[in-house]
C-alpha cells in the first residue's frame, strides 16, 4: 500500500445524521396522517425527494423543501400556514442539530494524522457540511476539505487532481457502497467501507466487490489497527 492521504466521508461515518433525518421524516408524515397514512407520505416524500436532486442537491435545506412540497402535494394543497412553518423549523433544526460523534473516531483521526495527510470527502450543502465539521470538534485534524455536490468518478478525479497526487495513494473512508466504496475503487483509489446501522433507501448498495484495494472493517478504530504500522 502506497497510501499517503486518507479520505473520510463525514456523515454516519465521523458523526450519526441519518437517524435524525429519519426522525424528522417521522414526524412529518405523522403531522400529515389526515392526509394519507405513513408509508403513503414516505413513499412521496422520498420520490419528491428523488425529482428534486438535480436542482436542489443534498442536505438539510434540500430535504427541507422536499418535505414543504410533500406536504403541499399530500394535502392538495390544503396545508395550513402553521404546519409549513413548524416544518420550516424541523429543518432549521436539521441544520443545528447536535454533532454526537461516532465511538472512536477522535482517537482514530489522531492516530491516523500522525502518520498521513487527512481530508474530509463529503457531499452536501457547503455551508451545512463546513458548519457541521466546526461543530465536530474535528477540524483541526484535516489538511484539506471538498464538499461536493455528488459523489461521482468526475467528483473524484478533481478530488485527486486537487490534491496533486495518484489515485493509488489515497484510502476513502465511508459508510456508503454507493457514493464512498464504488467510484474511488473505479478510478484507481483504495476504499474502506465501514458499515452503519441505518441507510438511507438512496444510498443502498449491494455489496459484490473483488478488489484488492478493498477493506471492510468495523470502525475507524479497526482500521487504524489494520493501516498504522
Amino acid at each position: 500500500m502506497n497510501i499517503e492521504i486518507i479520505a473520510f466521508d463525514a456523515d454516519d461515518t465521523l458523526w450519526d445524521n441519518e437517524p435524525l433525518f429519519q426522525s424528522i421524516e417521522k414526524e412529518l408524515c405523522t403531522m400529515l396522517t389526515e392526509y394519507g397514512d405513513m408509508e403513503h407520505i414516505s413513499s412521496t416524500l422520498f420520490d419528491i425527494e428523488m425529482n428534486n436532486l438535480e436542482l436542489y442537491g443534498y442536505g438539510a435545506k434540500a430535504f427541507t423543501l422536499s418535505m414543504i412540497e410533500t406536504a403541499l402535494r399530500v394535502s392538495g394543497n390544503k396545508i395550513s400556514a402553521d404546519k409549513i412553518a413548524l416544518i420550516i423549523e424541523k429543518g432549521k433544526y436539521l441544520l443545528n442539530m447536535p454533532i454526537q460523534l461516532l465511538h472512536g473516531v477522535e482517537e482514530a483521526l489522531s492516530s491516523f494524522s500522525k502518520k498521513y495527510k487527512l481530508v474530509v470527502a463529503t457531499k452536501g450543502d457547503l455551508l451545512d457540511q463546513e458548519r457541521k465539521l466546526v461543530r465536530s470538534g474535528l477540524a483541526k485534524y484535516f489538511d484539506h476539505v471538498e464538499i461536493m455536490p455528488d459523489k461521482t468518478e468526475k467528483e473524484y478525479r478533481k478530488l485527486v487532481s486537487a490534491l496533486n497526487t495518484q489515485p493509488e495513494n489515497i484510502l476513502m473512508v465511508g459508510n456508503s457502497l454507493k457514493s464512498d466504496i464504488y467510484p474511488p475503487l473505479s478510478i484507481g483509489m483504495y476504499a474502506a467501507y465501514v458499515p452503519y446501522h441505518t441507510m438511507w433507501k438512496h444510498e443502498v448498495a449491494d455489496e459484490n466487490i473483488v478488489n484488492d484495494k478493498f477493506y471492510k472493517v468495523e470502525s475507524l478504530s479497526s482500521l487504524s489497527s489494520l493501516i498504522i504500522r
